[in-house]
């Protein structure tokens, strides 16, 4: 329950709250120093997730064990505060280390920032991903996450409609999983996103799309990338009636709101610099 001091409500502990702080202001620093062995030259290539912090830590708090991520490369902190990586791990990456017990996303196969789960044991079996934060194996080009996500959010359906499904429980629990998508505002304007967009709301399958909005594509303003300038004003157009009564909607729609709630609820304040 929310803890209240004054006028002021907190939705968390301010243990838990300071150690988001301390989480988001290392992440912060990883950027800052990631980014410097790139321009010394240290490093090949880097692309960092400063500015995405608090975003990632409201995402982190509602994703749930079995659910799903198809997201790109400002996840950093997402996948910190998840404890599947963490910040010697993202390094690995960053200098390309080949060896998949330092680097266990790509073993330095990918760029940075690119992240993965392994799904198979040592002997060859499936691991339980009902019991794991799971995350489909980043890709480069930009926007190839959404139709992904439809995949993904489509197969909670079918394990969820389909009896011959329900033996395979290691892999769904009875379509209970939700995908959480993440995507950059300028890579909205690309057609893989709106189909994807229009055949999750036709499937009705649960997925939670968030679109990190800057006002820029690399260095190119919104509007001359996209129509009304505001990506959030432009999907509108695909709401549904509420479906509150459909338990395919349940689920999502509980995210929404705990998203709203998080995101909502953060300080106003700025990481150092």
């Amino acid at each position: 329950m929310p803890k209240t001091k004054g006028t002021v409500a907190l939705p968390l502990e301010k243990e838990e709250i300071i150690k988001d702080y301390r989480l988001a202001y290392q992440s912060r620093q990883a950027s800052l120093i990631g980014r410097r062995e790139v321009l010394s030259g240290k490093a090949k290539f880097g692309i960092f997730g400063d500015g995405k912090e608090l975003a990632n830590i409201a995402i982190a708090r509602a994703f749930q064990k079995g659910d799903w991520r198809s997201g790109y490369y400002r996840d950093q902190t997402w996948m910190f505060m998840l404890g599947v990586m963490n910040i010697q791990e993202f390094f690995a990456q960053l200098y390309a280390h080949a060896d998949v017990n330092h680097e266990s996303n790509t073993g330095g196969r990918s760029m940075n920032a690119h992240f993965a789960s392994r799904y198979i044991n040592p002997d060859g079996s499936w691991k339980n991903q009902t019991e794991s934060y799971n995350t489909s194996a980043d890709v480069s080009p930009t926007g190839t996450q959404m139709p992904r996500t439809v995949g993904l959010a489509y197969a909670s359906v079918l394990y969820r409609g389909l009896e011959e499904l329900q033996q395979f429980n290691q892999f769904s629990k009875n379509g209970n999983e939700v995908v959480f998508a993440s995507i950059g505002n300028a890579s909205t304007a690309e057609g893989m996103f709106w189909e994807s967009v229009n055949a999750i709301g036709v499937l009705q399958a649960p997925a939670v799309i968030t679109v990190y909005d800057d006002g820029y594509g690399i260095s190119v303003p919104n509007q001359f990338q996209m129509v009304k300038e505001n990506i959030y004003t432009i999907l509108q157009g695909f709401q549904r009636d509420p479906c509150l009564e459909d338990p395919r909607c349940s689920r999502p729609m509980q995210m929404q709101r705990r998203l709203r709630a998080n995101i909502t609820s953060l300080p106003s304040c700025t990481l150092p610099k």
